[in-house]
């Protein structure tokens, strides 16, 4: 089988870093020096990154990343793909790799997290009855593709988990905990938390549903749906022996799996719907958000305020229609 002519490398490492600033600073640099495009966040706590770039350009990466001392640990999890994954290369100094907001609370993943679980102990880990799958994703996340039987927590972001947890402790309490997410980044501190919060069984899935997905033995197996990513490809497939819808259309309710961000501007949430839903609800996801000024489904079609107005009277009938 030809290889794929470029590649996307992910990546994170909990390792000290000086100064954040600084090294954000010179590694925008160098990333562009070799060509990469990406998206690269760097905090006293370590780095946290994807990348894409040519085969080449990706070899480079990976050699000059384990040859320094700083980086010298990091295990890169490695997509082809047949262009970039991003437009441009953003490296960002940020306060935390992932952004749970504990503060006096803060969980360091390389003194405190739960138990790794290799793809295969994952996959058998699921068959036991007094397991709970616990998702640390985000609702969206979670909508395109999840484990089977995995719970889905009420959460538009991250840092919004822990409340969760402790608003739900009896769904967790005296149960053997399983929590994954995209590449284990998330997983790594949020198991500590529950850990320190006086979880004692938990359990993260090691390298995450990348990982997961790439195995030769669990070959993506109990996964449903599509993995979400966060470039320009939005979803990647996981399970390798049996692919299950399991999104949703916003508007109609049918199987669907293409995400798209609401044509309102100051609404800009991200739903699933069909190219042909999308025309015809103008890419709004409610009628306040269809009716906008700056609603960029309208600006990009060049629609005129009649040509919105007849759909928008089309929309209407279709909905009064349903009730009926």
């Amino acid at each position: 089988m030809e290889q794929a002519p470029y590649r996307v490398l992910l990546y994170y490492l909990y390792t000290d870093i000086a100064d954040p600033e600084e090294k954000a600073a010179e590694h925008l640099e160098y990333c562009r020096e070799l060509g990469l495009k990406g998206r690269i966040l760097v905090a006293s706590e370590g780095i946290n990154g994807t990348v894409s770039g040519t085969v080449e350009q990706t070899e480079q990466y990976m050699k000059d990343m384990e040859n320094d001392p700083i980086f010298k640990d990091i295990t890169f999890k490695i997509e082809e793909s047949e262009g970039h994954a991003f437009k441009k290369m953003h490296v960002r100094p940020r306060p935390e790799l992932v952004t749970l907001r504990l503060h006096e609370e803060d969980v360091d993943p390389r003194e405190t997290t739960g138990n790794y679980l290799k793809p295969k102990e994952w996959l058998e880990k699921m068959e036991d009855p007094n397991t709970i799958i616990l998702d640390a994703r985000n609702k969206y996340e979670y909508d395109l593709g999840h484990f089977e039987g995995a719970i889905r927590p009420e959460i538009d972001t991250f840092r919004e988990l822990p409340q969760w947890v402790e608003e739900n402790r009896e769904l967790l309490e005296g149960k053997e905990i399983l929590t994954y997410c995209t590449g284990g980044i998330r997983c790594e501190k949020f198991s500590g938390w529950l850990v320190e919060k006086g979880f004692h069984d938990v359990n993260h899935l090691e390298g995450g549903i990348i990982t997961y997905g790439q195995d030769p033995e669990a070959k993506g197996r109990k996964w449903k749906g599509r993995c979400y990513v966060f470039d320009e490809r939005i979803s990647v497939p996981v399970n390798r022996v049996e692919h299950v819808v399991v999104g949703k259309d916003h508007f109609t309710g049918e199987p669907c799996e293409r995400y798209i961000n609401c044509a309102n501007p100051d609404c800009n949430k991200q739903i699933l719907t069909s190219e042909e839903n999308e025309v015809f609800y103008l890419g709004g996801c409610t009628h306040e958000c269809r009716v906008h000024p700056r609603n960029r489904y309208v600006e990009e079609s060049g629609m005129t305020i009649e040509e919105v107005e007849s759909q928008l009277a089309l929309i209407e009938a279709s909905q009064s229609e349903a009730v009926r």
